[in-house]
């Protein structure tokens, strides 16, 4: 099962390489059948694409185009030319295809497909104003990007539930330990 905690897709596909700063990150997507099911539990496409090993080292290139980007708006630096490059060149592919049936409608493609829906996306908030909500989690030990659309532009964590609640207990803990210490 792959995490969905940004809401913003090419931002989740960056999230597939967990805890990228530590020394032995986790990566979720090492093998045809993850990435097959990150593009289904991702709601990019109704059916698995069929991916390959070929498949999974242009996507894990994409995503971290994806991430150079971010990295580069996050930093104030100019956006690196080589991921503009593979960005755009995956924008320029052919859309996922989408049908209506009786029974409503219907998203499928190949994993090159699924990719262009990425990077267009991807060029939509890098170039747009949304590029000013890119953050990065608080929560040291994750590296999950995400665009802060809350109030006041004050969000501090990828997703309440796991970073949030993490960080919160931790202090809550500390709270609890150091007033329990006999003073002196």
């Amino acid at each position: 099962m792959h995490a969905f905690p940004c809401g913003t897709l090419p931002l989740d596909f960056v999230g597939t390489l967990r805890a990228r700063r530590n020394a032995a990150p986790a990566e979720k997507l090492a093998s045809p059948e993850q990435l097959d099911a990150w593009f289904v539990e991702a709601g990019v496409l109704d059916t698995a694409p069929g991916a390959d090993e070929t498949d999974v080292e242009i996507a894990v290139d994409l995503r971290e185009s994806i991430y150079a980007l971010v990295a580069a708006r996050l930093d104030g630096r100019p956006l690196p030319s080589r991921a503009v490059a593979g960005v755009n060149r995956h924008a320029a592919g052919l859309p996922v295809t989408v049908r209506l049936h009786a029974g409503g409608a219907s998203r499928t493609g190949s994993v090159a497909q699924g990719l262009a829906a990425l990077a267009r996306e991807t060029v939509e908030i890098l170039g747009g104003d949304e590029a000013a909500l890119l953050r990065e989690c608080a929560r040291p030990e994750c590296t999950q990007v995400y665009l802060d659309r809350s109030r006041g532009h004050r969000r501090e964590w990828c997703a309440m539930k796991t970073c949030g609640n993490r960080v919160k207990a931790a202090s809550f803990r500390a709270r609890q330990h150091g007033a329990a210490a006999p003073r002196v």
